[in-house]
């Protein structure tokens, strides 16, 4: 009996990261396997739910779709360890040729996966999705778009602008990608440094399908620090600049100050009160922010984990962050 032809497909991984989202699981699997279904001829597929320590019944719902569906695997993480690390766990476990970061809640379509798939197929290294419009509070719209061009801006590298963390990336990218040891990874600021072939596709995004968002406007600030600081030393940089011109600012003022004593003597006082607040300012900012950029250095160093597997709720082989 001859035995069987090997699978030549190649094998795309769905990276699904989840957090509460039991009622949303069933109703994206649906859409998911709806959408992939027409490419199945030519492309294997995985979908990897990445568990980050949901306190509802999210894991029991991905355990009933694995029941039925064996391309369906989950890696649970021991605590939540945010959303950046989870797109980072999931990439690392992703066993395809490429692998495509989705959310479960719907807002990034599933309808959009074959277009990024179409994409690689033809040569692309990475397929990113474009939010070309989104419903949402108008100044929320444009802090988010100046954001971006201002990183974008200010960065050491290039930043791939409007990308949203809907994307697929090809096997050979992602280890590059995850390649960094940074605690605070921003996956946009990395596909940007990394290069290769990008292609963006815009989209409308859509309302979730159900339930409400874990992300608010605390996590979007604290996002988009991280994001900066992760990509570039310009505040380092003019810290440099202001003392330079400070410093230059002391060798002429001295010299006045000595010179015009014929001054009024609260003129003078004033004088010398504005360069000391001057001064004093500028070492406060100083001082905090060599202090934030200290302490990512000192936690990049330490060797904490991004994150940390719990193999008893995964269903795959937990691999540690950097192994």
């Amino acid at each position: 009996m001859d035995a069987p032809s090997p699978d030549t497909r190649k094998l795309v991984t769905i990276v699904c990261p989840v957090f509460n989202e039991e009622q949303a699981v069933p109703l994206f699997y649906g859409r998911l396997v709806a959408s992939i279904a027409p490419l199945e001829d030519r492309v294997r597929f995985e979908i990897l739910f990445v568990n980050n320590r949901s306190t509802d019944r999210t894991e029991a719902e991905v355990l009933a779709l694995r029941a039925k569906d064996p391309r369906v695997q989950m890696l649970t993480m021991s605590r939540n360890y945010g959303y950046q690390a989870s797109i980072s766990a999931g990439m690392r476990h992703a066993s395809g040729d490429a692998s495509v970061n989705i959310d479960v809640d719907c807002e990034d379509p599933p309808e959009m996966i074959p277009k990024f798939i179409e994409r690689w197929l033809a040569g692309a290294d990475i397929a990113y999705g474009i939010r070309a419009r989104r419903e949402e509070f108008v100044l929320m719209h444009l802090a988010r778009k100046l954001f971006y061009r201002v990183t974008k801006r200010v960065a050491d590298h290039e930043i791939v602008l409007d990308m949203a963390e809907f994307f697929l990336i090809d096997r050979k990218v992602k280890d590059y990608v995850l390649a960094t040891r940074s605690t605070f990874p921003f996956v946009r600021g990395q596909v940007g440094y990394v290069g290769f072939r990008r292609e963006g596709i815009a989209y409308k995004r859509e309302k979730r399908i159900i339930g409400e968002t874990h992300y608010n406007l605390f996590s979007a600030i604290r996002f988009g620090v991280a994001g900066i600081l992760s990509s570039s030393t310009l505040p380092l940089r003019v810290l440099a600049y202001v003392g330079t011109a400070l410093f230059g600012l002391d060798l002429v003022a001295a010299p006045a100050f000595v010179l015009w004593t014929s001054l009024p003597t609260d003129t003078l006082v004033r004088w010398f009160a504005a360069g000391v607040a001057l001064h004093l300012g500028w070492l406060a900012l100083a001082a905090g922010t060599l202090g934030i950029y200290l302490a990512r250095v000192y936690k990049d160093n330490i060797g904490l984990p991004l994150y940390v597997g719990d193999p008893k709720h995964s269903t795959i082989p937990v691999k540690n962050h950097h192994e």
